[in-house]
């Protein structure tokens, strides 16, 4: 199934022309990692932690507008997605509470940061953050394709704010929020980050 056809298949046929424009979105020319794979693992993970969410389809369609807007060179693309989320999905038969809980989903990706009870935003979360605890060569193609969204900005300031980045999830008391993405991700994300971290700082 095709990305277009997944979201028709979520969001029902009449919505095909949002899936159409966000399948576009995801395959801008600028994007290295945050590209329709990036898209499809996401999706693919938030069905596997299904189970731990209240609502898992307004995780879905959150998962789907996460980084509808990606610009590199400003620091609002959750908020901006947000905001496409709500006026894309105004146009559908989706109740105005559900949308609500779309966009909910979609600014919290900006923090990372769900609360204890709040079971949808930890599987979206961990299902976004699931990168930081691949394998090592799959790491570091991510951080690779990451520098490459960046190429614009000089080594020594990208080195500095990537590290201040790691350094912040390292600190965090966890990183993934449901007990199947910790269990499969915390141990090795936070060696990957703490290699990577030793590599920018050398």
């Amino acid at each position: 199934m095709d990305l277009v056809d997944r979201w028709a298949a979520l969001a029902g046929p009449h919505t095909r022309h949002i899936g159409t424009e966000l399948d576009r979105r995801y395959g801008e020319p600028h994007r290295r990692y945050h590209t329709r794979a990036h898209l499809t693992a996401v999706l693919d993970l938030v069905d596997e932690l299904a189970g731990h969410a209240g609502d898992p389809d307004a995780v879905r369609m959150a998962a789907w507008f996460h980084d509808a807007v990606y610009d590199p060179e400003r620091a609002d693309n959750e908020e901006r997605s947000a905001r496409l989320a709500a006026r894309m999905l105004a146009d559908t038969d989706l109740p105005e509470a559900a949308v609500a809980r779309v966009v909910r989903l979609v600014e919290l990706t900006a923090t990372h940061a769900p609360e204890e009870g709040d079971r949808d935003g930890q599987v979206l979360c961990d299902a976004d953050l699931a990168v930081l605890g691949a394998e090592p060569e799959d790491y570091a193609a991510y951080a690779a394709a990451v520098r490459e969204e960046y190429a614009f900005v000089p080594d020594e300031f990208f080195r500095a704010g990537r590290a201040e980045v790691l350094s912040g999830l390292l600190a965090l008391p966890r990183l993934f929020h449901t007990p199947a993405a910790r269990e499969r991700f915390e141990e090795r994300a936070r060696a990957n980050m703490g290699t990577e971290l030793l590599l920018l700082n050398a």
